[in-house]
């Protein structure tokens, strides 16, 4: 987005430029930008466009009669003005150079007048400030002690908010070399789902997707399965469900 202190400099270099007060670098990068800036170039137009008019405002007045003996007189020629052409070429290289700098000033008298009476920049609107929004509250971690009737084969630590399950192996998980443990979460739909294979360290981490995440909730149940070696075929316990414990607030 142009910034408008970048559109007010551009006008302000459009209005001298227009007016023909630029000289030396600055004249030549404005003549380089009118001719690359589309933009630069239509403000520069626009500003030919109103300094014109200064021009239908000043009647033209007939010089009071021997205006040009007067002349003469000044610049000490007299009749042989035509034999000091050195001086004549001085004396209207002066006038010219007044001349430029009299309308040069009407030019930036006009940009001044232009200016002023461009409305004031409105304020930025005020934005009511928004409130942060309130930081929901971390959900209660869980723990699960998952076993069987005679001990507890596994603890479950379940921290919801980091989606964080630590396993420690308390007992032995009867099995053999050719079977994997395999993890479920059974929720309140009855229907078991698969949180992975059960690590071989005593303590490990699990962190599980937002998904599966989602059905530890208080009440479910926790389950290990005994499937064959890298897990269950069908996506469903196939072999016997050797320890279960449900998830309750820590």
């Amino acid at each position: 987005m142009t910034d408008r202190r970048d559109l007010d400099e551009m006008n302000v270099l459009a209005a001298e430029y227009a007016s023909g007060v630029l000289d030396g670098i600055d004249l030549e990068q404005a003549r380089r930008r009118e001719a690359a800036d589309p933009a630069f170039a239509r403000e520069v137009a626009r500003w030919r466009g109103r300094l014109a008019s200064l021009h239908d405002e000043v009647a033209p007045v007939d010089p009071p009669a021997g205006f040009w003996s007067r002349i003469e007189r000044a610049l000490g020629s007299g009749p042989a003005a035509n034999d000091n052409s050195a001086a004549l070429h001085q004396a209207l290289t002066k006038w010219r150079a007044a001349t430029g700098a009299m309308t040069a000033l009407a030019a930036c008298l006009a940009l001044v007048l232009v200016l002023q009476q461009r409305p004031p920049l409105a304020p930025p609107p005020q934005q009511t400030p928004q409130p942060a929004p309130a930081a929901a509250p971390a959900a209660p971690p869980m723990v699960a002690m998952v076993g069987d009737k005679q001990a507890t084969k596994v603890m479950i630590s379940w921290d919801p908010s980091a989606r964080q399950m630590v396993l420690a192996v308390a007992g032995t998980l009867p099995g053999d070399a050719s079977h994997s443990h395999e993890l479920w979460v059974i929720p309140a739909d009855g229907t078991p789902r698969s949180l992975g294979m059960m690590p071989a360290d005593k303590q490990s981490h699990m962190r599980l997707a937002e998904a599966l995440a989602s059905l530890l909730q208080q009440g479910a149940t926790i389950a290990i399965s005994v499937e064959p070696r890298g897990g269950s075929p069908t996506g469903a316990p196939t072999g016997p469900v050797i320890a279960t414990g449900a998830l309750t607030r820590a």
